[in-house]
């Protein structure tokens, strides 16, 4: 890790040496196949940094049939009645994490907007590749839309997030549900630090290469596994920079200094506004890739949680 750079913002430069430190009492995660002991340590990693945080009325584990299989979906509701909802995405490169992983972030969605959230624990890859997890976090939205009621949702007060590879299927699902189901109006997308594009040569991949925790080589490796068709990464639904941006709704898109994905970023903000789109975008200096997971330990993380939840509350209003 590059700890001279100047630029780091102190907490986030602690946080990233803890979470190295940690990784060293373990044996290395190797980018090979199979994924399950590198999962079970991303996991381990992980889930303790979801500890402490909002407390909820309502918490519970539901099971949705999405596209003939039993998907689970994690429901937190800030307070009782019937709640506008955000459907948040995990991030993970589409190989890692879960709803437990993210538990943590959704919750302070939810108390910060006083909405619902509702997390897919979608299919991850390279067992199920694009576009599955697409068409099951689109059918989770759409289920949302139509039956929510049944777990006291407003379906009229929809807005869809996510972060990293989550932010990347979130703005895909619009796309998509743009297409097919034009009736379905969301009021707003949340995207964190997202993966916009397949291209790896951008200045901030040129830039942050190497060891800001997002290196080159696990966004090749991740993309490998996600979409193995070269094809397939030409599509907009897989690479949504490559998209008519038109009739989306209002944005937040909140980018980590640091990070080899910053430059799509920054073009997926200049696009959307050229399309017309309301943006509201926040670059936070000195984080890096995966910072809001960082929110028991970093100002900046609960910064950028509390400006998510303070726009959820205005754009679900």
């Amino acid at each position: 890790m590059p700890a001279q750079d100047p630029r780091w913002d102190p907490e986030m430069l602690a946080f990233s040496a803890m979470m190295e430190e940690q990784a060293a009492s373990q044996p290395p995660i190797t980018l090979t196949l199979p994924l399950e002991a590198a999962r079970a340590q991303t996991d381990a990693a992980n889930i303790p940094l979801a500890v402490g945080g909002p407390t909820m009325a309502e918490t519970a584990d539901r099971w949705l049939p999405i596209r003939g299989r039993r998907l689970l979906c994690r429901l937190h509701k800030a307070t009782s009645g019937t709640l506008p909802v955000l459907v948040y995405i995990h991030g993970g490169g589409w190989v890692w994490n879960s709803i437990d992983t993210h538990d943590r972030l959704m919750r302070e969605y939810a108390a910060g907007a006083g909405c619902a959230v509702v997390g897919p624990d979608y299919a991850l890859s390279p067992e199920a590749p694009f576009p599955q997890a697409l068409e099951e976090c689109a059918a989770v939205v759409r289920w949302v839309a139509t039956q929510g009621a049944q777990w006291g949702l407003d379906p009229s007060r929809i807005v869809l997030g996510g972060d990293s590879a989550g932010a990347n299927l979130a703005m895909g699902v619009a796309l998509l549900l743009r297409e097919t189901d034009p009736q379905l109006k969301l009021r707003g997308l949340l995207l964190n630090y997202g993966v916009f594009d397949a291209d790896l040569d951008t200045a901030s991949y040129r830039e942050f290469a190497d060891g800001y925790f997002l290196t080159r080589d696990k966004m090749r490796f991740y993309w490998d596994c996600y979409a193995p068709r070269p094809a397939d990464r030409l599509n907009p639904l897989c690479s949504p920079l490559r998209a008519d941006l038109g009739g989306l709704p209002p944005c937040l898109l909140h980018v980590a200094e640091l990070d080899v994905l910053s430059s799509e970023n920054f073009a997926m903000g200049d696009r959307l506004r050229a399309a017309g789109v309301a943006v509201q975008q926040a670059t936070f200096p000195g984080t890096a890739h995966g910072f809001l997971r960082s929110v028991n330990h970093v100002a900046a993380a609960r910064r950028a949680a509390a400006e998510g939840g303070a726009w959820l509350g205005r754009v679900l209003g």
